[in-house]
């Protein structure tokens, strides 16, 4: 498992949930929404730390990360309505295919282009 400043993606999930859950005891207003929403955006930005690292899944990652800001957004009271949630996320999911085209090569080669074609002399019963 990669590490993240020297710990283990978790470990800091765990820190991040246990202060964000821990702040309406310290008088921070935030509904169990809220912090159900501040939650997934923490993991969600770990997700894509782990897919930058070890570079695999990064369009995936963004895809996420993206998809928990509209949770969290719409979390603290931002109104969308499912057909501007979906027209982000198609937006959004567009913008990473054109990337990751860039990013991506054939794990084989192209195949060689065919020889062209030439005439036979002769009918086609071979005579």
């Amino acid at each position: 498992m990669p590490k993240i400043f020297g710990r283990e993606p978790a470990l800091l999930l765990a820190l991040v949930a246990a202060v964000v859950n821990g702040l309406p005891g310290l008088g921070v207003d935030l509904t169990s929404g809220e912090q159900a929403a501040l939650n997934t955006a923490a993991a969600t930005v770990v997700a894509i730390a782990i897919a930058v690292i070890v570079h695999d899944g990064l369009g995936a990652a963004i895809l996420g990360l993206i998809q928990a800001l509209g949770s969290l957004v719409i979390g603290f009271g931002f109104h969308w309505n499912t057909e501007q949630q979906a027209a982000v996320m198609l937006i959004a999911t567009a913008a990473v295919a054109v990337w990751t085209r860039t990013q991506v090569t054939a794990p084989v080669p192209a195949k060689a282009p065919l020889p062209p074609l030439t005439a036979v002399s002769g009918d086609a019963y071979g005579g």
